[in-house]
């Protein structure tokens, strides 16, 4: 699986115009408290600390760290039903409810407050689909974004497949990405979002932001 060397990636993810959207790592789906163990033990095994190390990077070079948690209203109100998915969560004992520590980032990442945004959804699988985020990103004159976290089984294909079709450019950090099983998350990487998106690793991204 190709990916982009340091000075290729230094131009196409410019923090002037580049964006890093960080995809549900909140303590409720990575967390010890997770709603999905199964994600969560993949992602304890390094997924964490690459991703608190892109966001740092992100930051020191002025690049917007925007954090997308998915949250549902207590009584479930305007959430999802039609998919399995969505009735497993909603027996969960784990409930992404505002307010609560499950939708808060994990704290290895965590969230600068006056730097930092947070972008919440309600329903549906991607952040980028009535959330606004889209129109944010446009009024801020974003042109790539680089999507990282979970998971690669269904919110970060969501996720990039909406930005490509809303005109961005996406950049996807293999190792900042995961899914379950491991195997297949590295499928989808090779077979699926390498096609559409420009891959690349946290050690040449993060390189490249410092260089600029």
């Amino acid at each position: 699986m190709a990916v982009m060397d340091h000075a290729d990636i230094a131009i196409l993810a410019d923090p002037a115009h580049t964006a890093l959207c960080v995809v549900e790592c909140q303590n409720g789906v990575i967390g010890p408290e997770s709603s999905v163990p199964a994600l969560a033990e993949a992602a304890a095994g390094g997924l964490i600390p690459r991703v608190a190390a892109l966001a740092a990077a992100a930051r020191a070079a002025g690049v917007k760290v925007v954090h997308c948690v998915a949250m549902i209203h207590p009584d479930g109100w305007g959430a999802n039903r039609n998919a399995r998915l969505f009735g497993v969560a909603r027996r969960s004992k784990v409930k992404q409810v505002p307010g609560s520590a499950a939708v808060e980032p994990v704290a290895e990442i965590g969230v600068v407050e006056g730097s930092d945004v947070v972008v919440a959804r309600f329903h549906g699988l991607s952040p980028t689909s009535g959330t606004g985020l889209d129109a944010m990103l446009r009024n801020e004159g974003i042109a790539t974004v680089v999507v990282a976290g979970v998971s690669l089984n269904l919110a970060v294909p969501n996720t990039v497949f909406d930005l490509v079709n809303g005109g961005y450019q996406v950049v996807v950090p293999t190792d900042a990405v995961i899914g379950t099983p491991v195997a297949y998350g590295e499928m989808v990487l090779e077979h699926t979002l390498s096609y559409v998106a420009t891959l690349t690793d946290v050690e040449t991204l993060a390189g490249a932001w410092s260089a600029s």
